[in-house]
């Protein structure tokens, strides 16, 4: 089966009302490759706005979703909210949550399981640590990961995974597409021992300081079916385009997301 390539943007708790604005309507009047899946995740705050404001055809996801239905949980969103207002996918376990806020492969997955039983596709994150890695643990952390997401989903139809080295988030290194493809495959591998199904349709995004100079050959790589873009999202690949990309049918023409220059410079 051919997987639709997914690109991804996670804006983080970055952007304004008038920056995000502006980002719509970048994505509005960009002509985007048709074979692309495109998902943007801006704040909690906007997600309402930029659903309204953004045309069909690009979807909107949350950073987080909780796994109850309502109740005394302050600051949480649930399923049935997204719902309500048109959100039909969530970004879950992200490192960022996983070290800063605590979140463990257990809370990642009850959460994963949620949102998925309840119609909400989830973009499920998982990596290792530069400690991890340099121990030789990448395959090992990333296995432990997909475990206890595994003891808590049987339908995979919903989950795109992100496979996201920590030491490469939002630092401008990058792991090597040497490196990508190895974890991806290990990945792939993995969830044979689900099903040959899953396996063969589950989409693996690739995330790390990913930009329009690197995506064309990751893209190239047969497991590496797209890319989740970090704060990196919400400015353009060039802030000031040299006299070549004038002629470029995707050049900049106010400040839009690298989203849309990803999107249009992929040679998949």
């Amino acid at each position: 089966m051919a997987r639709k390539f997914f690109v991804g943007g996670n804006f983080k708790m970055n952007g304004s009302l008038s920056s995000i604005k502006e980002i719509v309507n970048n994505l509005n009047n960009a002509t985007l490759d048709a074979t692309v899946e495109v998902v943007v995740a801006p704040p909690a705050l906007y997600l309402l706005q930029v659903r309204e404001a953004l045309r069909s055809g690009i979807e909107v996801a949350a950073q987080n979703v909780f796994d109850k239905p309502n109740g005394a949980y302050t600051g949480e969103i649930s399923v049935e909210q997204l719902k309500d207002s048109k959100i039909h996918w969530t970004i879950l376990g992200h490192s960022e949550r996983r070290t800063i806020l605590r979140e463990s492969d257990e809370i990642v997955a009850s959460k994963t399981k949620y949102a998925t039983e309840n119609g909400v596709s989830v973009i499920w994150c998982c990596g290792e640590s530069l400690e991890e890695r340099e121990a030789g643990r990448t395959v090992e952390v990333v296995t432990r990961q997909l475990e206890a997401l595994k003891a808590k989903i049987s339908d995979w139809s919903r989950i795109v995974i992100a496979y996201e080295p920590i030491w490469a988030i939002g630092t401008g290194k990058v792991a090597t597409t040497e490196q990508a493809q190895e974890v991806h495959k290990a990945i792939r591998g993995w969830l044979t021992g689900v099903s040959a199904k899953v396996a063969d349709e589950t989409r693996i995004l690739y995330g790390g300081s990913v930009n329009e100079k690197n995506c064309g050959e990751l893209s190239k790589q047969p497991d590496i079916d797209g890319f989740l873009v970090g704060g990196a999202s919400l400015k353009p690949a060039c802030e000031f385009p040299p006299p070549s990309c004038y002629h470029c049918p995707w050049r900049p023409a106010l400040t839009p997301s690298l989203v849309i220059d990803i999107v249009n410079c992929l040679q998949k």
